[in-house]
């Protein structure tokens, strides 16, 4: 992979592809902790707003998706309430094109989409365990809530990290 970078709208066309990176994800890191038994049809999700692939020389390498909040996400209930939440979520990069800075692009698309949806902030939730991408919501600049436990099934809690967009992580390059 020589390194040209495109984050550009995802469409059903592109669902294939993504769950195939998906699962070198989910083989390299356990993301998602629970594989789904569908994995295209876990990547649409109700309420979604948007939802982003990074294509690294024409090839998906990476995703992510933008929701209005529910009942049962952490994140927006740690956000400062003077303005409205989006929730990020479904962001994975494929193992081999990591250090090319997609997934900060693709945090930085779903910022910018929440913000220009009525100035809301985008927020997101991360189980502590996961290392790497708390290092890459702290390097871009993303504010930690909090802690607390997200309902991530019937009955099955998880403890999360909580983040919200940086102001400078919503303007528009």
């Amino acid at each position: 992979m020589s390194g040209h970078v495109v984050v550009d709208a995802r469409d059903d066309s592109d669902l294939a592809e993504c769950a195939e990176v998906l699962g070198a994800v989910h083989r390299a890191d356990g993301y998602p902790v629970n594989w789904p038994a569908d994995p295209e049809g876990w990547l649409r999700v109700d309420g979604a707003v948007g939802a982003w692939v990074a294509r690294l020389d024409g090839r998906v390498a990476g995703h992510v998706l933008l929701a209005r909040p529910r009942p049962v996400d952490v994140a927006p209930r740690l956000a400062p309430p003077e303005r409205p939440t989006c929730v990020v979520g479904r962001l994975f990069v494929a193992p081999a094109a990591r250090g090319r800075r997609i997934g900060a692009r693709l945090l930085e698309r779903a910022a910018r989409e929440a913000a220009r949806r009525g100035g809301a902030r985008a927020v997101l939730d991360v189980v502590p365990r996961d290392v790497a991408a708390v290092a890459l919501y702290e390097r871009a600049g993303w504010t930690f809530l909090g802690a607390g436990q997200q309902e991530w099934g019937p009955g099955e809690l998880v403890d999360v990290r909580c983040y919200a967009a940086s102001p400078k992580s919503e303007e528009t390059p």
